[in-house]
């Protein structure tokens, strides 16, 4: 007889985050949350300056370094508060006159407005005026900038930067939603930041990639928490750290590693980006939104066609019948969006596809 889980369909989440992690990641924390360590104790009680926890942070932080190969010099910290609270961190401690920025989505454009309180801001291109479908090329880096800050990946209009820029000046980047998804120089960069909850761990936790010796450079007085130096001194430990989100994170680390490191994982996005992008330009009711050369591996962004697009309730319908889960598009770009982060599988994305060209015959 059936189960009740082998009776339940086979859901494929495309959620934009919190989004999808590897199975054996769910399972592990989930038995670490009722037993961590064989300890007796719940991951949730367990002191976070416990001997335990402590190798758990350590594995952790050097994981993160291994993957992405981080040169010695640079330190990697665990802190609350999202990515958005790294949008006023970042100028707290970086921007002493000027900063740059490129304005390529949402989260580009809230990380600029929070940095104009502490400084002059200057924004070298943006993309807005085509609603944010394309990564702007043509642009001057002021040489005089404290700092170039880019959002590598743009979660809501699926445009991603895949390369490491050369920048005049100090690099910051968030790379919130695509962070281990490809290899990276990291030293071309001072600080690379991003929230966790799209391909490292559920939400609540925020990772940060610093260059120590590029700190103390600004005048003002840091308040204590949102200074970078107090959490690398205490090793993420000055206050309580989110504990379960940074036990996933480095249970997600180790999946990676076993999996074959960054370089496999940006294979498999390829090869899955691929797949989606190519259905949905030989499929007569879909279109892409971002300019091709642009496209997100990353998150996949698409509409009805003009002529077929009073079906675009009866498609979401249609997939989310068949399993599909958070392909809704976000409410400023209309239509679909498939986040295909490093734990989709090749088999969920076939499975999108094999409901769009089923619904392309019934119409």
């Amino acid at each position: 007889m059936l189960n009740q889980n082998e009776l339940q369909m086979k859901k494929h989440n495309f959620s934009a985050g919190p989004s999808i992690l590897p199975q054996e990641v769910i399972d592990n924390t989930a038995k670490a949350i009722l037993n961590f360590n064989d300890s007796g104790l719940s991951l949730m009680e367990v002191s976070h300056r416990s001997k335990d926890f402590q190798e758990v942070m350590d594995k952790a932080v050097a994981l993160f370094k291994e993957l992405l190969n981080i040169p010695e010099g640079y330190s990697v910290i665990f802190l609350g508060g999202g990515a958005s609270l790294q949008f006023c961190m970042v100028p707290y401690n970086f921007l002493e006159k000027k900063a740059a920025y490129l304005n390529t989505g949402t989260w580009a454009k809230k990380a600029l407005k929070e940095a104009k309180g502490f400084g002059e801001v200057i924004e070298v291109a943006s993309s807005a005026e085509s609603n944010y479908t394309y990564i702007p090329q043509d642009y001057i880096i002021p040489t005089d900038a404290d700092y170039f800050h880019i959002t590598t990946n743009n979660t809501i209009y699926g445009t991603e930067i895949k390369h490491d820029i050369d920048s005049p000046v100090p690099l910051i980047a968030d790379m919130s939603s695509d962070i281990l998804s490809r290899p990276i120089d990291v030293s071309k960069y001072v600080c690379i930041y991003g929230g966790a909850q799209k391909n490292i761990a559920p939400s609540g936790v925020t990772f940060v990639i610093i260059k120590d010796d590029a700190l103390g450079k600004v005048s003002r007085y840091i308040p204590t928490m949102l200074n970078y130096k107090t959490h690398i001194d205490n090793g993420s430990m000055f206050n309580t750290p989110p504990v379960v989100p940074i036990y996933a994170a480095e249970q997600t680390l180790l999946w990676i590693k076993e999996q074959g490191g960054v370089k496999e994982m940006e294979r498999r996005a390829i090869e899955k980006s691929d797949m989606l992008y190519h259905e949905i330009d030989r499929n007569k009711l879909f279109v892409g939104t971002a300019n091709k050369e642009d496209r997100s591996r990353m998150n996949i962004c698409f509409v009805m066609t003009p002529e077929y697009k009073d079906l675009e309730a009866d498609f979401l319908k249609f997939a989310t019948d068949r399993g599909m889960v958070g392909i809704k598009g976000h409410r400023s770009v209309g239509g679909f969006r498939a986040s295909c982060y490093n734990a989709m599988s090749k088999d969920s994305v076939q499975a999108l596809i094999d409901c769009m060209q089923e619904f392309e015959k019934l119409h």
